[in-house]
């Protein structure tokens, strides 16, 4: 396991597992950086935020992905609100081994959806760690073309047309699934736009996109993709709303 990995992995149990406030004072940098929408800027909101946490709180970790100095986690929180919230939260590790830096997004838990699948559920861990550099390219390749560039006719050249597992909730699985769910998000006024591709996390055959776009309403688009014999396979989603406001100046990405 990564040094960053393990950090991040023990920090987030003490932090949001034990609801731990004074792990904040260990694994927190003094000049934590934050993008969330959830706590303002430095190590001190983060407390807080870990002070108010409920008792039931808890957090359900799906999967990780960690390339350098960045530490993806894929999970569901159990109590910040009356419903579940499938997240996306990505941590940068600093030379000290402390978290320095996190941005996220959170989505309503669905338990209703359209391919069966839940928004968390298959495979997990990493088993082809020396494929990490191809599939990030691939998948880069695939968001300059098909994401941002629009261009669907190339739409086979990246994703599988045998075994295509959808994890959005309102998508089937298949290409046939994906496209009917895009024919359908058009007809609401959602199309799918992508402007830019801010950070690509890659981890053997899990590729992490944080992008920028609008989806009816200017959003954070975060795509977890596994690649597999050189094909996309596999794709789990969390779209959330850029809030107006945030409660620091850092931006969400």
């Amino acid at each position: 396991m990564s040094n960053a990995k393990n950090t991040v992995l023990t920090a987030a149990g003490e932090l949001f597992g034990r609801r731990d406030p004074s792990a904040v004072d260990r694994w927190v940098a003094a000049d934590y950086r934050q993008h969330s929408a959830l706590a303002a800027d430095g190590p001190e909101a983060l407390r807080r935020l870990v002070a108010g946490l409920p008792d039931g709180f808890r957090y359900e970790g799906a999967r990780v992905i960690a390339d350098g100095d960045l530490v993806a986690l894929h999970g569901a929180y159990h109590g910040f609100g009356p419903e579940p919230l499938v997240a996306f939260d990505v941590f940068r590790v600093d030379a000290d081994g402390r978290l320095a830096e996190h941005w996220d997004a959170l989505t309503p838990l669905v338990r209703d959806t359209a391919s069966g699948r839940s928004q968390t559920d298959g495979p997990a861990q990493v088993t082809v760690p020396g494929d990490t550099e191809a599939n990030r390219a691939l998948v880069a390749e695939f968001a300059r073309k098909v994401l941002v560039g629009a261009d669907y006719s190339v739409l086979t050249d990246y994703l599988s047309t045998e075994t295509y597992h959808q994890h959005n909730p309102e998508a089937a699985d298949g290409l046939d699934g994906f496209g009917a769910a895009a024919a359908q998000w058009a007809e609401q006024g959602r199309n799918l736009v992508y402007k830019t591709v801010h950070k690509i996390i890659a981890e053997g055959e899990f590729v992490l996109l944080q992008s920028e776009g609008e989806f009816g309403v200017p959003v954070a688009y975060y795509d977890l993709f596994r690649v597999q014999d050189g094909k996309i396979v596999e794709h789990w989603d969390v779209i959330a709303p850029i809030p107006a406001e945030l409660p620091h100046d850092n931006g969400v990405f």
